[in-house]
């Protein structure tokens, strides 16, 4: 590995004293007026597109070859949450029932491996509705649009699906050292009592890897991310040789995770509770090559399609790879899993992440509780709570509620959109969530944003 490494810095050298002239006169042959880009334009993705004078891409090429030294899974931290992970996976940890965390996670592996056997029923509902259709209109059909095709091609789609859910299966059952035979057992155990695989979960993950890790997703992540990451930036602008720690709770696939990290300066604890999401997230994290796998996850929907092509849309993922030593997931529920961290992190970011409380009350007092005096809490997304909350609160009873907690709430960048009250300080944009950009439809809120001091 030192060799190695000793090759890559004598290639860094080598190419950065053959450039640095050249970026020197490109800097020099610019306008003042030209040296800021506007604030509007800002592109916070990691891949972030446009070109780069030669000094960024040596520092990029620099980063890409340390992948095995950043691998966020070779950790101390993460070794650590793996132990205390499996241990609380383990059946005789606590008692066993539906909402042990390993049942729940062999359910999710019981939905994956059914992809396929799940999704087929309904192309064969459309092939047997098509039938009602005169032998006329299938000819027309038919010469002009190869419509029986259709049912052909998207039966071979889930297929490819479930070969990648498949692979995110067996790379489960390596990551949490479960036996195949457990699983075939629970498979089989649930089936005998009519249990039926989770299809609608599978199909939501598989469509959040376009949102978090591949090259489409850049458009809703940049209608979210800027905001957070400019918020970040303006509460700690002096981070050198600090580690100021931040937690994202309900963090999905992680990638905002990555994104905080990349700024420099932070300790990031992404925190999920969703098998579906971990056992997803668990498989792209590890992913050395971007790019390596191929999903489709538009082809379980036959509505709002521009042309067939979208409808089988292939995305490529990941776009870039999970390789950040200041970056480890932990997996549970955000109010009890970091008991014993009272007032350890410097910032809780919930991003489309507060109106999933069934209390959304015990969301509040376990924010509190984990921030350490003086922290800051960063909210940005929609009130659109689930079904049987306890609680359901307006914006501004949410505002006065954790004033009354004690929350102080602060100015927050004009990047997160325009003021939602004229004498209060949270601001607004829309944020679209879990959208195909080429759809005639259009899933987007109107995301409210702020920062509050503990």
């Amino acid at each position: 590995m030192a060799l190695t490494l000793r090759l890559h810095l004598f290639f860094l050298l080598w190419v950065f004293n053959s450039s640095i002239i050249l970026a020197l006169e490109s800097e020099s042959a610019k306008s003042d007026s030209n040296s800021h880009e506007e604030e509007s334009n800002k592109d916070y993705s990691l891949e972030a597109t446009g070109s780069f004078d030669p000094i960024f891409k040596i520092q990029q090429t620099y980063l890409t070859v340390q992948v095995d030294e950043l691998n966020s899974t070779n950790t101390p931290r993460a070794q650590d949450e793996k132990r205390r992970l499996l241990k609380e996976l383990s059946r005789g940890h606590g008692k066993w029932g539906d909402q042990h965390p390993r049942k729940k996670l062999l359910d999710a592996l019981f939905s994956y491996s059914r992809y396929f056997e799940r999704n087929v029923p309904d192309v064969n509902r459309w092939r047997q509705l098509y039938n009602h259709v005169s032998s006329k209109h299938k000819r027309l059909l038919d010469r002009t649009i190869s419509y029986t095709k259709k049912f052909d091609k998207a039966e071979s789609l889930l297929r490819q699906n479930h070969l990648l859910c498949e692979d995110i299966v067996n790379e489960a059952l390596n990551y949490y050292e479960i036996g195949r035979d457990e699983l075939r057992k629970h498979i089989a155990d649930s089936e005998k009592v009519g249990i039926v695989a989770d299809k609608m979960s599978v199909s939501q993950s598989l469509k959040h890897i376009g949102r978090d890790w591949t090259d489409d997703g850049i458009d809703e992540r940049n209608g979210a991310f800027p905001c957070i990451l400019d918020s970040v930036q303006s509460l700690f602008p002096n981070r050198k040789d600090s580690k100021y720690k931040v937690l994202l709770p309900g963090s999905g696939l992680g990638r905002l995770g990555y994104e905080v990290a990349a700024l420099g300066g932070f300790e990031v604890t992404n925190n999920e509770v969703s098998a579906f999401m971990n056992v997803m997230y668990r498989f792209i994290e590890a992913q050395n090559k971007r790019d390596a796998f191929q999903v489709y996850p538009f082809v379980d929907g036959w509505s709002h399609h521009v042309t067939q092509d979208d409808m089988f849309h292939q995305l490529s993922f990941p776009s870039m790879t999970m390789n950040n030593s200041n970056v480890a997931l932990v997996e549970g529920d955000f109010t009890t899993v970091f008991k014993g961290s009272k007032d350890k992190f410097d910032i809780i970011i919930t991003h489309f992440f507060i109106d999933t409380a069934r209390n959304i009350m015990s969301y509040f007092e376990t924010i509190s509780s984990l921030l350490s005096p003086d922290g800051y809490w960063i909210n940005f997304g929609p009130l659109l709570y689930g079904t049987g909350p306890w609680v359901q609160l307006t914006l501004d009873e949410i505002l006065t509620v954790t004033e009354d907690m004690g929350f102080q709430f602060v100015d927050v960048p004009e990047s997160c959109g325009s003021l939602t009250f004229p004498d209060k300080k949270v601001r607004n944009r829309e944020a679209a969530y879990g959208n195909s950009p080429r759809a005639l439809t259009k899933n987007a809120y109107h995301a409210q944003a702020w920062i509050a001091r503990r």
